[in-house]
């Protein structure tokens, strides 16, 4: 019979980190909170901003977000009522890792595509 480590299993399984990627590193989302980053919005300054995305999924994405605390939504009473999200300290927090993030993929996505090229380009078999 085999041992597991089941030191190392526990430490993979109780990791935050996936459940954390899943929810901000959707393409959607990270743009939401870069937008919302510069200043609160309403849901068409949003959907002006953030290119390609359609009225439902920003709905989804802005409703996810705020279930999970990283974004508000204020609706104010106005004539007609108007609504505008922010984001929360939460949120603030994760701006700087994800800025740190995108200039690396930045950086990176030449010598990333360069691999995959040369990769693609092996001989199979052996």
């Amino acid at each position: 019979m085999s041992q597991r480590n089941t030191a190392v299993t526990d430490q993979v399984t109780d990791c935050p980190l996936p459940e954390v990627l899943r929810l901000i590193g959707d393409k959607w989302c990270i743009q939401i909170l870069v937008e919302l980053g510069a200043g609160p919005r309403r849901f068409t300054q949003l959907e002006r901003a953030i290119e390609g995305v359609s009225r439902r999924m920003l709905t989804l994405n802005l409703r996810n977000l705020e279930r999970n605390g990283l974004v508000t939504r204020t609706v104010h009473p106005d004539a007609p009522p108007s609504v505008e999200y922010a984001i929360t300290p939460l949120a603030e927090d994760v701006r700087e890792p994800l800025e740190l993030l995108a200039e690396w993929a930045r950086r990176a996505t030449p010598a990333l595509i360069a691999a995959r090229q040369e990769y693609d380009a092996r001989p199979r078999g052996l």
